[in-house]
């Protein structure tokens, strides 16, 4: 599809029209048949700006789909499930809300993009660079950023432990990408070896094939099972007491800001002006103040530049407040608005079946005559008729903790649609400017998913819970991979969480990228997947990212954990080096032969 440029530009649309690789797969709108088709070739540069502007406004769409409706909603669920909201550092549970619902609520669109991605062997290359470029660039640019706006002692046993299995995912993502393909037990972790490999479903034995490496997600069960190990054995070396901070602890920051209390769905919408006495309000103004994005008050204190991103999201907040309850744990009404909930009932599945495969579920007819969508509608309405009638304003229903699954599958399917356009959309600026999938996924994919949103304070999830800022000294903060929540967190006196961050967050993104994205494309027939790299570019990304692993792993324990200036500065130096060498590599400027 990349030979359309070389044509004349009257054979554009017939080209794309007729040519199967320009097709694209899932989505709701053909991107090459607009730039191609659509626009007249003179205004193309027209095009690209729309496109480009686009591509900005789906980063906003993950972003605010995550922070105020994915992640809240795990929280809720983690509540329910009786996991405790106690996330004191060494707390057994807490460890493990880190390393999965919190990682996954932090990672939620990386991995995604990751998984639309890998579901088309011509996208591969996009999910390929955008963990490795996301990597180094956290790694190098966000690491450096920590230690250069904030001197620190660096966590020396869990720096070292991420760091290990960084480099162990590395590693066994180049030997993946050496092989060409990646099997099921690659992928999985099954136990195999001469006689062949066990885990298939009814006992079966794989043809033996001496899988030279772990799987991606049994490494990630290990992962987790060493972190939740480790705090266990250094809980017992303390005697479970509150002895003073280890040099690998988080210190105790004097004068922090404490962050504003969160409301019902954002960080935007505050309690502060709760009345003091209760009042019965009709079910119309619960909706409208419910529907409503913006806290006026609040929007005459900001600046111009925060109420222009506001209005940005002022859009995709009223569409995402219409489709995806959201469940407060920490709220007296955990968040119950009957009105609303009971239209989530309808919007919620609607949302779900008309996003699925890009709506080819909903809009398909029962016996030919009747739409799915239609009879999802009627159901759903019947039900949410039913819980309108039976409940009430003031008190939610105990059946309320369903609402924060159907929050949580709801806000998944967003920012997997949301993902789907997003890869649809850099593919098609890959070949309008004949660029390689590897190229556009360490720059702008992995940027946009990197440098995250609003640079907020903290953590991008509500505060008191496991994802929250903390409420009280030495708690756990999330591992956002985000470069302002980072960069926040550090000038704010946790330079040691956010330098941890670093490193934890991203073993998720790769470990579970890689191998959900690529265990979902398997059939029982064709138990592989095959990752041959586009371009010699994906080589010097694996070796761009292993050498700064190395580097901080033997610069870091060598400073004695002391990481100031200087160890901030090699690093960006690193990546600006890094970066002018892949772009030289992408324009064949600087020639590599592939292994």
């Amino acid at each position: 599809c990349w030979k359309v440029r070389e044509h004349n530009s009257s054979e554009w649309c017939h080209f794309i029209r007729s040519n199967p690789d320009c097709r694209l797969d899932g989505g709701f709108l053909d991107y090459l048949d607009g730039v191609f088709c659509v626009f007249p070739p003179r205004l193309l540069p027209l095009a690209v700006t729309l496109y480009a502007l686009w591509l900005l406004y789906l980063f906003i769409i993950l972003g605010v789909t995550a922070e105020k409706f994915f992640c809240p909603n795990l929280s809720a669920i983690s509540t329910n499930l009786k996991l405790s909201h106690n996330v004191a550092l060494f707390s057994l549970t807490s460890p493990l809300h880190g390393v999965t619902f919190l990682a996954f609520g932090n990672g939620a669109p990386d991995v995604f993009s990751a998984v639309v991605a890998f579901s088309d062997p011509r996208t591969a290359g996009l999910a390929i660079g955008a963990i490795f470029g996301a990597g180094v660039f956290v790694t190098t640019v966000v690491a450096g950023g920590i230690a250069l706006v904030k001197p620190f002692t660096a966590a020396s046993r869990p720096f070292l432990r991420d760091v290990v299995f960084y480099m162990v995912a590395v590693f066994l993502t180049f030997v993946v990408l050496y092989l060409g393909r990646i099997r099921l037990g690659e992928a999985l972790g099954e136990r195999c070896g001469s006689w062949g490999c066990w885990g298939q479903p009814g006992g079966a034995v794989t043809p033996p094939h001496h899988s030279p490496i772990p799987g991606y997600l049994g490494l990630y069960v290990f992962y987790v099972l060493t972190v939740v190990l480790c705090t266990w054995i250094h809980r017992r070396q303390r005697g479970d007491g509150l002895a003073p901070p280890g040099p690998w602890e988080p210190e105790l920051p004097t004068g922090v800001e404490e962050p504003e209390p969160s409301g019902t769905n954002s960080g935007d919408y505050g309690e502060e002006y709760r009345p003091l006495l209760p009042s019965r309000e009709s079910s119309l103004r619960i909706l409208s103040a419910a529907l409503s994005p913006l806290d006026y008050r609040k929007w005459r204190r900001k600046p111009w530049y925060w109420r222009l991103f506001k209005a940005c999201k002022v859009p995709v907040e009223l569409v995402l407040l219409l489709t995806v309850p959201v469940v407060d744990p920490d709220k007296d009404d955990l968040n119950w608005k009957r009105p609303l909930n009971c239209l989530h009932v309808l919007t919620s599945p609607l949302l779900c079946v008309l996003t699925l495969k890009s709506g080819a579920y909903g809009l398909y007819q029962i016996q030919g005559i009747f739409p799915v969508w239609g009879l999802v509608t009627l159901v759903a309405s019947a039900l949410a008729l039913i819980i309108f009638i039976s409940t009430s304003n003031e008190e939610p229903p105990k059946y309320h903790c369903v609402f924060a699954f159907l929050g949580f599958l709801a806000s998944a399917m967003w920012i997997n649609a949301a993902a789907t356009e997003l890869v649809n959309i850099l593919r098609t600026l890959g070949i309008i400017f004949q660029l390689s999938n590897t190229v556009l996924g360490l720059t702008l994919l992995a940027w946009g998913n990197s440098i995250g949103g609003e640079g907020s304070a903290g953590p991008q999830c509500p505060p008191g819970t496991p994802w929250g800022p903390p409420a009280s000294p030495k708690l756990f903060l999330s591992p956002s991979t985000d470069t302002f929540s980072d960069l926040t967190m550090a000038r704010q006196g946790y330079p040691r969480m956010a330098f941890s961050a670093c490193f934890g967050g991203i073993i998720f993104n790769i470990l579970v990228g890689v191998g959900l994205g690529c265990l979902l494309q398997m059939t029982s027939s064709q138990p592989l997947v095959k990752l041959e790299p586009d371009s010699p570019l994906v080589w010097v990304l694996a070796g761009a990212l292993g050498l700064s692993l190395v580097f901080s792993f033997v610069t870091v324990p060598a400073q004695c954990f002391q990481l100031g200036k200087a160890y901030g500065s090699c690093l960006i130096a690193y990546y600006l080096l890094f970066l002018c060498v892949a772009l030289l590599t992408e324009f064949r400027v600087i020639h590599f032969s592939s292994p």
